[in-house]
């Protein structure tokens, strides 16, 4: 059983729940058969921050040299066999419907599941299971969606033969959540009370706007919504006042939407691994250790994120909230509030 517990311990468990995942996802890789997934292309399936992991695998998967796609199961129904050639399924309990739907379709072809643990219908269904162990979370995905990525990325690491030291992560994890508390919650005063927050990053940092997204809905319950840089740039913005809020996720053009929006009035935090960057009166810098594999990095700009978020529904008065609205037919089990 994988606990419910708050959002802020959730968040605080970040650096254990990580080295965890990386010890167990290491053995797991060494027993693993990954020999039907070589020369195919890739469909990762995800929904909710499930998805969102989706597009930063899918994306390193690409910078990785191996063609792949990320799918929400909208995407997939009745038409896997066009999507890919193999799957990645993701779910952290293992109990979406929607996943199960479209991985049960999908059983002529080579299927992996990325869960928590490893007893679930989502892994009997697919046959192969990579078990993240990130345990104990929240409903607004903490552990489980940085587990994910974790997973993702020594996954990925392996079928690509890429090089990276995956055991420099939960050390910058522990430096970031102590070394940032502070200007997390600088940046939490300063987006408290907006009508709306837009969150913009490009590459992962694109996957990781749309988390933060959801977690600015689910654990703040404020209206957000997740972009691409580019795309922003193209109207979205125009909305953007002193009521609102801007959360930038990366070091290239984010950097000068965040110190435009703030030079407009419209309070904003810069999420970077720049040092160069002044904050401003309405802008708060977030600097982030580098470890130079994109898996990785992602993983630190979701944390510095949560620590914002964690902020933020405390001073609204909104601590350890559960979800207000519970959709009966999106998991296979009925809904815990003790479990996740």
């Amino acid at each position: 059983m994988m606990k419910r517990i708050g959002y802020r311990p959730a968040v605080a468990r970040q650096t254990e729940s990580l080295e965890i995942g990386r010890r167990s996802v290491a053995e797991a890789l060494e027993s693993l058969d990954l020999a039907t997934f070589v020369g195919k292309t890739i469909g990762l399936a995800g929904i909710g921050a499930s998805y969102q992991a989706a597009l930063a695998g899918a994306l390193y998967l690409r910078a990785s040299g191996i063609r792949a796609f990320a799918y929400t199961p909208t995407d997939l129904y009745g038409r896997t066999d066009a999507a890919a050639d193999a799957f990645i399924a993701l779910s952290a309990s293992g109990q979406s419907r929607e996943i199960s739907d479209v991985m049960r379709e999908a059983s002529g072809s080579p299927r992996l599941a990325i869960c928590r643990g490893s007893d679930n219908p989502l892994a009997d269904l697919t046959g192969a299971v990579l078990a993240t162990d990130s345990g104990a979370d929240n409903g607004a995905s903490s552990t489980g969606y940085t587990g994910t990525l974790l997973a993702l990325g020594m996954l990925i690491d392996r079928l690509a033969g890429n090089s990276f030291d995956w055991t420099r992560l939960p050390g910058a994890v522990a430096t970031l959540l102590s070394g940032a508390e502070h200007v997390a919650g600088q940046a939490a005063r300063l987006l408290q009370g907006r009508t709306s927050i837009d969150i913009v990053g490009a590459d992962s940092g694109f996957a990781n706007a749309g988390e933060a997204a959801m977690l600015v809905r689910e654990a703040v319950r404020v209206p957000a919504s997740g972009w691409d840089t580019l795309n922003y740039l193209h109207g979205p913005m125009e909305s953007q006042d002193a009521a609102t809020g801007l959360i930038a996720i990366g070091d290239g053009r984010e950097v000068k939407i965040a110190q435009d929006m703030s030079g407009f009035g419209c309070p904003s935090a810069l999420v970077t691994r720049r040092t160069d960057v002044a904050g401003a009166e309405m802008l708060v810098v977030i600097s982030l250790p580098t470890l130079g594999n994109a898996m990785a990095d992602a993983i630190l700009e979701i944390i510095a994120i949560q620590l914002v978020v964690g902020d933020m529904q405390d001073a609204a008065g909104l601590t350890d909230i559960t979800f207000r609205y519970r959709q009966t037919d999106t998991k296979l089990k009925p809904w815990s509030p003790t479990e996740v």
